[in-house]
């Protein structure tokens, strides 16, 4: 079925409008030195895509984002972490245009954000986590309405649509509804549309968020195809493991971007390993009984579980048999012990506790 023009120029007007404000959503930080924090990290290398200069926002008395300062560089991964609230959704605001800076700038392929919002639209795409097509329209049809809006037609865009439909493999489903896809194919073709016009830079919400590990890779897949065509890629996520596939990773928290860098360095900061510590895995049964008995021993800073095992932070003088003896008297009589490095969990609970005054 393909729209009438009376139909898609009502859809365009409204859609317009939705494309506008989903953008609000996104997310954007990246690497940061910041003096306050004391904390040294490592520049990303080549040419920058994206750059921020002491971003601030301020809404009255309150402020939103506080002399935010980082670089992307152009064809990376950088993930993007922090709390709801933290300010990463007004930092995208502010480099999408849609909010002028109280202070500092930000660029995007050397375009001033504030002045240049037109050919801003035009370098950057957005995913956002709730899915934001049409339910009604077929595969087909969304991909061919959201080339007009970027003003595709003719031959020109249904190349386009055959460039993107074998890019996310939806040949079997082009005449299917939207709203009959299953959450990966949803993303798929989500995704997809926000490459029609073929931005420099995408940005992706939660692209995961929902569906199961199948497609989560075949997602991530699909976003390492496109870094290696140069295209520069900006993902919030709230699953470690994908943050550990990024090239650089930032951590946002109340309003200041407080850690920046690759995955690597970040887990050698100094707040992720106190002096005097070290970390452990623990695999045992019944691992949550072994959990409150451990917690209670002296010298353990941190306990979690982690699967089928206990991931522990203590002090050096702790043997492995002190727990071996500590598990053994309430009833855990087989147990693993083996020295493990810190995780980008670890990195990131260890600096939430810092700035919140519970580090050690």
């Amino acid at each position: 079925m393909e729209l009438n023009q009376h139909c898609l120029r009502n859809l365009a007007e409204w859609i317009t409008l939705e494309a506008v404000l989903p953008v609000v959503h996104l997310t954007l930080e990246d690497c940061l030195s910041s003096s306050e924090s004391g904390l040294v990290f490592s520049a990303m290398p080549s040419e920058s895509m994206i750059v921020c200069e002491n971003l601030t926002k301020r809404f009255g008395q309150f402020t939103a984002v506080d002399h935010v300062s980082f670089s992307v560089a152009k064809g990376s991964i950088f993930g993007f972490l922090g709390p709801n609230g933290s300010g990463k959704s007004t930092v995208i605001r502010m480099l999408c245009g849609l909010l002028e800076p109280s202070d500092g700038r930000a660029t995007i392929s050397g375009h001033d954000v504030a002045r240049e919002t037109d050919r801003i639209k035009s370098l950057i795409g957005y995913m956002s986590q709730k899915f934001s097509l049409y339910d009604e329209l077929t595969v087909h049809e969304n991909l061919m309405f959201y080339g007009r809006l970027y003003g595709l037609s003719g031959a020109g865009l249904l190349q386009r649509r055959d460039e993107l439909v074998a890019l996310a493999h939806l040949e079997p489903y082009l005449h299917r509804r939207a709203g009959l896809l299953s959450g990966g194919w949803r993303q798929r073709l989500a995704m997809v549309c926000a490459l029609v016009h073929k931005p420099s830079v995408l940005f992706l919400d939660e692209p995961t968020a929902g569906i199961d590990p199948v497609a989560r890779r075949e997602l991530w897949d699909l976003l390492f195809e496109f870094s290696s065509m140069g295209m520069t890629l900006f993902v919030t996520t709230h699953y470690m493991d994908e943050a550990e596939r990024c090239s650089h990773v930032g951590y946002i928290y109340m309003s200041k971007l407080v850690v920046c860098g690759e995955p690597d360095d970040l887990k050698q900061l100094p707040v992720v390993n106190p002096a005097g510590t070290k970390r452990l895995d623990v695999t045992c049964d019944h691992v949550t009984v072994g959990l409150q008995a451990v917690r209670r021993l002296p010298g353990v800073r941190t306990a979690t579980v982690f699967g089928q095992s206990m991931h522990l932070l203590v002090e050096e003088s702790i043997s492995e048999q002190f727990i071996r003896e500590r598990l053994d008297g309430v009833g855990i009589h087989q147990t693993d012990i083996r020295p493990i490095a810190p995780s980008l969990e670890d990195v990131f609970v260890a600096l939430t506790n810092r700035n919140n005054g519970d580090g050690k």
